[in-house]
């Protein structure tokens, strides 16, 4: 069977397409598409399968095709779908290596099977081979048209069929043999290449290289431990004894090292040698050697960037506005002359390490900035020259471009952290991570920066200076479109770590056909539907002082581990054949996945098993950045817009984007109108936009919507939303957007579906209907008939017109888009878990909050603890405390603030509520006649913020302090997913001690008197209650307190901190005056003083004080009465003391010592009678 055959071979199941396409790769040949087109078109074939051809969806979409690679047509064509034969056409590889790599050969095998298959009477198939060399299909006559090419298709003549396969088969014949004679020794290529360099860079093109059949040996000079041990093909340079490594890299050295070892090719890596005119000496020493490199004029694009200013400007590629000074005086007169705000990038025009660019930021600071370069003469001779050029915004990339003096091919964009520390903090180093494709480079970018690329090379020609190897343009995106920052003349570290496990063609063969002029011959291809990100791994400190010699552990574990190559930089193999640290970049650990989510965690896993062990300390001294691609992987959902009118609804959308309120960006604005205004809203939004009428003369509908989505897919566009867009859509467009598309329907669905503008808004008036609104709903084929999203209602008051009917919904419009929207947003962002910075969480940020609570903690110190924090466990000396005998009792409590919290986190006052914790739990520990020693907290957030938690670990610091115990610990818990951004919950932990004999309650009994301590509040029980009540009164906790003149806000009211009981009742607790003691917390008077009473006792409560202000008003809005306020709340009493009746007077004058003024007597405890209520009140709340 059809499936069968392609299942086994690695092809994918292509028995439901009419029509396959097969290995074109990144090609998409005009011959080639126009039949496609006019096989969709005209004769009905709609189920398009590309195999390996990823260029051929978009191409087909662009004009003159204006076809869509998967359809559904229902047209009527003249054949009908059981006579139409399945179409495959298949692109024959180009070259040998291409031919020979497992994607080929799986296709060749595929095609020849076919082919057999046909010649046994199976002819349903029809099979025509492309050969991209000679632009022409085979066994057809090269003045064939498309019409010929489609009567051959339907032909049944077996003499063409015949033909046709005699024609592929041959051609395939052919490279077979070309494969056979690579097999044979005096017939074989087998090449020996020089790769100059050592970092992780040429790692990675050693590997690259080393993979191709053409290439026997790769000598790295010098190389690194990496190329050292990685065997096979690729080892480092010795000297001619045979074994001394060979260290140095001049030019009389590589010549004579290309001589003595017969070298084919040589590539460099770094910029120096080209500088140094490697490649010039090389031409003339060693002429029959090809070399991979520009030569020293060429590299002029790097070594001067004052030269690569001039030439952008000269040939009118787009570059930021720039001056070039030799003259310190003269720079610093051209600074005062710009205005202040025009903020200014000064460059020192030579090779300075990648360490010449200074950013400064204000007038004065520009004018250091070029005395450092100039006068200072910070980086030597390269600050002979200096350039001044405006500051450009926007998103950077990395663009690498193969080129052979006359045309250039594009890598896939990348994009890399420049900075040491997560978050784009620290110092700026050569590459901390990188990763590619990089999203915000669209195809159509991609195609701008690729002619930018060839016009250099064009231009570079012309001026004799012909440029051959790898240009780096590093490019802007900004709001004017790509501009040129910078060319490097080598490729990027780390970047080259990501774009070469990308490409599938031979590096070599490409290389070959750089140094040849005869890179347009070459399909220079790329994986599709793969992502690679590098994380480096440093030794701690770098950028500046760093240690080496550390030995490289767990290299060996991910050998071998799937989609992960580690490539070495700074490293070494020592006579122990340990891979050690020799540097400051050490190693680049590259995934790769499906997607960029998964290739990041390929990456980090691989990271987790790396260490760069201390020789003394056993430690890892290795450093690397937590966040890589955290940007591209929650990059903002692009959105395209059609729409045919005013475009109302599309201004909220706009300001929703801009304010940040949407994760999301108009990348695309199209009509089908030239005069529509909405097309000026596009304009507004700057040139980036792919702003673009598109006119519909003489289309039909599914071309004309192939035109727009090729507009909306070059700019990157995932997400479509119809804005006024007066056209009915094609299936094919439904099919191809299906999901990603929304539109606004003004009625609620699925009432008055099918109309349009006003005609919709007078059919509900004249159906009577009293609600209307508008609908966000996706669009299918079925006009109206998508899911709804959201629905926004309004009343369709008497009297209604539709002109004031529509005013009303419109107005409804843009909110229902944002929300409809903001859905998608939530639904696009990245699930995968790549590192704990990119699941939200951020390990530095809560080592800061360690570093910023430290001094508030130990100012909690007390006997027995030093109250010090970083450690797995907090210590506690019971014995320094007093406690050493075996009669201790440890009491243990734990508490939370409640929804209190929701009041700090409204009113950003966080203080006080650390002082609740404390107090919670403190106050209930007390009640036991023990002593709080020591306090532990846990803070769980979903984000952390660290200024707001520390300010929260102050107050919890502070509430020790006020009751003697220490602050010995705690957690931080940063739980994205757990808890909403800015929400955070908090719970305490308090252990106190107590003598055996003095555990309480003990001896409660009748004849004891009941003293009150007063409250300083609600405190922290009660708070859901309480927070209903405010929003009962129309109050926020922003209003003026109504029961607290004092008070500047409810907010500030509500979130009086909760009384510390501790100091003033431990005297009362040594000199045992107590019986019992009752902390009044949730549940109040009437739950918790029973909790400290045995059963056969009551207390009768005679002489409870009136309610304070703020209990007298929750009385009085929430109707409770005194019954249910005081099982409520603590209504002005918070901890009751039991103490024995002969001593009240001197408990009373301790506590006024301890600072207590106000003292009520509450009552007594008598017998209890039966089942009687365990609290007996005889004084009211009044």
């Amino acid at each position: 069977s059809k499936s069968s055959i392609s299942s086994t071979m690695g092809i994918p199941d292509l028995s439901q397409a009419d029509m396959a396409l097969i290995g074109f790769g990144g090609t998409a040949p005009a011959q080639v598409l126009c039949l496609v087109a006019k096989a969709v078109n005209d004769h009905g074939y709609h189920s398009i399968t590309p195999v390996r051809s990823q260029s051929m969806e978009y191409a087909l979409l662009e004009a003159p095709y204006r076809t869509f690679l998967n359809t559904n047509s229902t047209t009527s064509t003249p054949e009908s779908s059981s006579t139409r034969k399945q179409l495959i056409i298949y692109n024959l590889p180009a070259s040998l290596t291409e031919y020979l790599s497992t994607a080929s050969q799986a296709e060749a095998s595929y095609i020849r099977s076919l082919l057999y298959q046909s010649s046994n009477g199976n002819n349903d198939k029809v099979i025509l081979t492309f050969d991209s060399n000679n632009k022409s299909f085979l066994g057809i006559p090269p003045t064939a048209t498309e019409a010929d090419l489609i009567s051959y298709v339907y032909s049944n003549n077996a003499a063409f069929a015949a033909q046709l396969a005699s024609a592929t088969l041959g051609a395939l014949s052919a490279l077979d043999q070309s494969a056979a004679s690579q097999l044979l020794p005096q017939t074989q290529i087998s090449d020996v290449v020089l790769l100059l360099g050592s970092g992780g860079r040429e790692h990675a093109l050693a590997v690259a290289l080393s993979q191709s059949p053409l290439v026997r040996r790769v000598i790295c000079l010098p190389g690194n431990g990496g190329t050292a041990a990685e065997g096979g093909k690729i080892s480092n340079a010795v000297c001619e004894d045979g074994s001394t490594p060979l260290a140095k890299t001049d030019n009389a050295t590589v010549i004579a090292l290309v001589k003595r070892l017969s070298v084919d090719m040589v590539v460099v890596g770094p910029e120096q040698p080209l500088v140094d005119g490697v490649v010039d000496e090389l031409a003339v020493e060693c002429p029959s050697v090809k070399v991979f490199g520009p030569t020293k004029a060429g590299a002029e694009l790097e070594a001067s960037k004052a030269f690569t200013k001039d030439f952008l400007q000269q040939h009118d590629i787009p570059t930021a506005k720039y001056q070039n000074f030799t003259c310190a005086k003269a720079a610093i007169a051209y600074v005062q002359s710009l205005d202040p705000s025009d903020r200014q990038v000064v460059k020192a025009s030579g090779l300075a390490a990648g360490k010449g660019v200074l950013l400064p930021t204000t007038h004065q600071e520009t004018i250091d900035a070029v005395n450092e370069i100039m006068s200072d003469k910070a980086f030597g001779t390269a600050g002979d020259t200096c350039v001044i050029e405006s500051f450009m915004t926007g998103p950077e990339a990395s663009c690498l471009a193969f080129c052979d003096g006359k045309t250039a091919v594009l890598m896939p964009a990348a994009q890399d952290h420049k900075r040491a520390l997560d978050g784009d903090e620290g110092l700026n180093t050569g590459g901390m991570g990188a990763y590619a494709p990089a999203p915000c480079v669209t195809p159509e970018l991609q195609r701008e920066i690729e002619k930018m690329c060839v016009r250099t090379v064009e231009k570079m020609a012309e001026r004799g200076t012909p440029y051959v190897g790898v240009l780096y343009a590093g490019m802007m995106l900004t709001p004017n479109g790509p501009s040129v920052l910078e060319f490097n003349c080598r490729f990027g570290d780390p970047e080259t770590q990501v774009v070469l496990p990308l490409l599938e063609t031979d590096l070599y063969e490409v290389m070959v056909a750089c140094c040849t002029g005869n890179l347009a011959s070459i399909d220079v291809r790329f994986k599709e539907n793969v992502s690679a990100a590098t994380v480096v791994c440093a030794a701690k400190g770098y950028p500046e002082t760093y240690p080496k010699g550390m030995e490289i552990k767990g290299l060996d574990a991910i050998a071998a581990a799937e989609n992960v190559k580690v490539y070495h930089a700074g490293t070494k193999v020592d006579d122990d054949q340990i891979t050690r640290c020799s540097g400051g970049r050490v190693l680049a650990v590259t995934g790769t996945g499906s997607n960029l989510t998964e290739a990041l965690a390929a990456s980090y896993r691989a990271v987790k098993q790396i260490t760069f062990e201390d020789a003394t300390t056993k430690s890892s001294l290795m450093h690397h950045r937590t966040d890589i691609a955290k940007g591209a992987i929650r990059k903002k959902l692009r959105i395209g817009v059609l729409g045919s009118t005013r475009g109302t609804a599309l201004l909220p959308v706009m300001e929703a984007c801009a304010n940040g309120t949407l994760h999301a960006e108009i990348v695309a604005v199209v009509s089908n109108r030239s005069t529509a205004p909405i097309l000026d809203k596009g304009k507004s939004l700057g040139v980036t936009v792919a702003t673009q009428f598109v006119s519909s003369k003489g289309l039909t509908k599914e071309q004309y919507d192939a035109e727009c989505t090729a507009v909306l897919a070059g700019a990157g566009v995932e997400y479509v939303i119809l804005v006024g867009y007066m056209r009915i859509l094609s299936k094919e467009f439904t099919d191809y957007w299906s999901g990603r598309c929304i539109n606004v329907h003004p009625s609620l669905l699925p009432k008055h579906a099918g109309g349009m503008d006003l005609a919709v808004h007078q059919a509900v008036i004249d159906a009577k209907e009293t609600e209307s609104g508008c609908t966000i709903h996706e669009v299918t084929e079925e006009v109206d008939g998508g899911p709804v999203l959201v629905q926004k209602v309004i009343k369709v008051e008497s009297g209604e017109t539709a002109e004031s009917l529509k005013a009303k919904v419109q107005a409804l419009e843009g909110p229902a888009f944002i929300e409809a929207i903001s859905k998608k947003c939530k639904t696009s962002t990245s699930s995968g878990v790549i590192s704990y910075a990119d699941a939200g969480v951020s390990i530095d940020a809560g080592n800061s909050l360690i570093e910023l609570i430290k001094p508030s903690c130990k100012a909690t110190r007390r006997p027995g603890c030093d109250a010090d924090l970083g450690g797995f466990g907090g210590l506690f000396d019971l014995a320094a405390a007093g406690y050493a005998s075996e009669d201790t009792v440890i009491i243990g409590a734990t508490d939370g603030v409640g929804t209190k919290l929701r009041v700090a986190h409204e009113t950003k006052k966080h203080e006080s509520v650390g002082i609740d914790l404390v107090a919670m739990c403190v106050n209930d520990l007390i009640v036991a006649g023990g002593e709080p020693l020591f306090f532990l907290d846990y803070f769980a957030t979903g984000k952390l913020d660290v200024e707001e938690a520390a300010a929260v670990v102050r107050g919890i610091a502070e509430g020790c302090k006020q009751s003697g115990c220490g602050l010995i610990g705690g957690e931080t818990a940063e739980m994205p997913s757990m808890y909403a951004p800015g929400d955070y919950d908090l719970a305490g932990f308090s252990v106190g001690a107590v003598h055996r004999d003095k555990v309480l309650p003990k001896n409660v009994a009748a004849g004891n008197v009941l003293l009150g301590l007063p409250s300083s509040g609600i405190h922290s029980n009660g708070f859901s209650l309480v927070r209903k009540l405010i929003e009962k009164a129309n109050l926020g906790y922003e209003s003026a307190c109504p029961w607290d003149k004092n008070a500047e806000t409810v907010g500030d009211s509500l979130l009086t901190p909760t009384k510390l009981y501790v100091k003033c009742c431990l005297p009362l607790l040594k000199k045992e005056m107590l019986t019992g003691m009752s902390h009044i917390t949730g549940g109040g008077l009437l739950e918790n003083l029973p909790r400290s009473l045995p059963s056969d006792v009551k207390a009768v409560v005679t002489g409870h004080p009136s309610l304070p202000s703020v209990f007298a008003w929750m009385k009085q809005i929430s109707g409770l009465d005194d019954h249910e306020m005081l099982r409520t709340f603590n209504c002005g009493i918070g901890m009751v003391l039991i103490v024995k009746k002969e001593v009240v007077d001197e408990a009373k004058a301790l506590l006024r010592e301890g600072g207590e003024g106000v003292i009520y007597d509450l009552g007594v405890l008598t017998e209890r009678q039966g089942d009687e209520a365990q609290v007996e009140m005889k004084s009211d709340l009044a």
